[in-house]
């Protein structure tokens, strides 16, 4: 498998329509501006859904990729190494904040594990039944997988992007369930970005100390030791310096981007997936959106390189899909808000003009005859 081959698959929204949007916009009874980035996300939407008015967010699916990492053993992140599948119960059971959002919100939550370090009969099948690998290797003495299973997970992100559009998924909010993942993304940017581990090292979702901190920076330093080199090959990047579900996101990015679904990205993981694929497709950026700020140096890096603004900045570092989450009613609103606000009746328009064009003896001159070519191409 070569990602590169995804450039020629994936073409930019419809551009045309945009332009129709736009035009659309400034006939609308509001005036141009007033709704602020409302307006760019709703002709955005257009474009992707190659419809004006814009269609509705009506099928959103949240999907998160789970999986563990083993560089969490060096004590790099706020929770304990290998547990990740606690994230993924908390979230079935409806206990966490991304579960309480997505019920107060109507939207469905897939979970996908990919590797999970943990026996698969603690979760539902659905689950787990697509599991790639029992956990991710050390990034920072050994690669996180092998060749061969970097290529099946990222097969398996296009698999399930392929069901997600073909079951009727409007719009993705895309997240990760996982232990080490933010010190496997940062590596990753770092390496994309040619910066220093300093400068992409942040404390993750649930928070750790300075020492820990140093822990993590000095493995995300090995880690871009052995990335270095590898960077000419995004799959074998991946197998490197990612993991698997990583690499699975990947895929699922690339994919939908192909299938011309929207992605709404939450965090640094997820950035550092579609950061990957937009080296191997540089147009596939023009089909995400930046859900949040997540406060992680190394997703202001990403985000920066591919030119993406984040929706809100609330301070939301739990991570898990929950900024991404709360970004999607500001998306639906500004779809409802194209498509369903009224455009301005243009008779008053040519009342004025028809006025304006009387002589003096109230017969119409040259004025009224331009009017009367208004009013017609108007209607038309």
């Amino acid at each position: 498998m070569n990602l590169d081959d995804f450039s020629d698959l994936i073409e930019r929204p419809d551009g045309g329509v945009r332009r129709d949007a736009e035009e659309r916009r400034e006939r609308l009874t509001v005036p141009p501006g007033a709704l602020g980035r409302l307006d760019e996300l709703g002709e955005w939407l257009s474009a992707a859904q190659q419809s004006v008015p814009v269609k509705p967010i009506e099928q959103p699916r949240v999907v998160l990729f789970a999986g563990d990492h083993g560089v969490a053993g060096l004590g790099v992140s706020g929770r304990a190494a290998g547990t990740a599948h606690e994230l993924v119960r908390a979230t079935l059971d409806g206990a966490s904040p991304l579960a309480v959002l997505a019920r107060r919100f109507s939207v469905p939550v897939r979970v996908i594990d990919v590797s999970l370090d943990c026996e698969p009969e603690l979760l539902p099948e659905p689950v787990v039944r697509h599991r790639v690998r029992r956990g991710s290797g050390r990034i920072d003495i050994e690669d996180a997988t092998t060749a061969e299973e970097a290529e099946q997970a990222v097969r398996l992100g296009i698999a399930i992007a392929d069901e997600e559009a073909d079951s009727g998924t409007d719009l993705v909010v895309l997240g990760d369930l996982s232990v080490g993942g933010t010190t496997a993304a940062s590596a990753l940017i770092a390496a994309l970005c040619g910066t220093d581990a300093s400068v992409v090292t942040g404390r993750g979702g649930a928070g750790i100390d300075d020492l820990a901190w140093m822990r993590k920076c000095a493995a995300i330093r090995d880690s871009l030791r052995r990335a270095r080199p590898v960077l000419g090959d995004q799959l074998q990047l991946l197998a490197t310096a990612g993991g698997a579900d990583l690499a699975a996101m990947t895929g699922f990015l690339l994919q939908c981007a192909v299938r011309r679904l929207p992605v709404i990205l939450d965090g640094v993981v997820s950035s550092a997936c579609a950061l990957v694929a937009q080296r191997a497709a540089f147009r596939a950026p023009d089909w995400w959106l930046a859900g949040q700020v997540s406060g992680e140096p190394a997703q202001t890096k990403a985000l920066d390189r591919m030119a993406l603004n984040p929706l809100l900045d609330q301070g939301v570092v739990v991570g898990e899909g929950s900024g991404a989450l709360l970004a999607l009613p500001l998306v639906q609103a500004a779809a409802a808000l194209a498509a369903e606000l009224p455009e301005r009746a243009p008779a008053d328009d040519d009342e004025g003009v028809e006025k304006d064009g009387k002589d003096g003896d109230g017969q119409d001159g040259e004025g009224a005859g331009a009017g009367a070519r208004g009013t017609g191409a108007d209607g038309d």
